[in-house]
């Protein structure tokens, strides 16, 4: 199964703590307990047996998961230093949140995206793009002006070329915004 790049993967699932959980106390109530009880030896060795092998098979269930979660954040930081990268090399541009895979053909996709400068929703066409596009994904584009003019009602429908995406980033793993004003030494001049 494919998974969607532009969602950044879970490390803690409700199952995963909850199964850390019952092994974690079951594990102090054994240490605490099974040596005090009168049990063959063979029945103690099986039981904290068990419960290492469940430890350990959890700390590698987390661990996996972390590493994930860690992967894909770095993923994120080169997808969105590519993405600033052509913004800057690139003249007027545009970014779209795509919201939604509306429908699938051979020649592009019916979709609907978000303006993030204007917060604006509408239906758009996307021609086949090189690489698949998932929902959460935020897409640098080159706007057509025959489309989209200042002081012109939206298009109902927005058509974009494939040669007018420059770049993809997901959602979630848009660095943060830096205050101006943590730039500033205290006397106001820019470091």
């Amino acid at each position: 199964m494919v998974s969607n790049p532009a969602v950044k993967p879970k490390v803690a699932t409700s199952g995963l703590v909850l199964a850390s959980t019952v092994v974690l106390i079951a594990l102090a109530l054994s240490l605490a307990y099974v040596p005090a009880a009168e049990l063959p030896s063979s029945l103690k060795t099986v039981v904290g047996s068990v419960l290492l092998a469940a430890v350990l098979l959890l700390m590698l269930l987390w661990w996996k998961r972390a590493g994930q979660c860690r992967r894909w954040l770095a993923n994120a930081t080169d997808k969105w230093r590519s993405f600033d990268n052509a913004k800057l090399a690139s003249g007027t541009t545009a970014e779209v949140t795509l919201l939604s895979v509306d429908a699938i053909q051979p020649t592009g996709s019916w979709v609907t995206i978000r303006w993030n400068r204007f917060n604006h929703v509408q239906p758009a066409w996307i021609e086949a793009l090189p690489e698949p596009i998932w929902p959460g994904a935020v897409l640098l584009i080159n706007p057509d002006p025959a489309q989209v003019m200042p002081g012109a009602p939206w298009p109902e429908t927005y058509f974009l070329r494939a040669a007018d995406c420059l770049a993809w980033a997901p959602a979630e793993g848009r660095p943060e915004m830096s205050d101006p004003a943590s730039t500033t030494e205290p006397g106001g001049n820019f470091v």
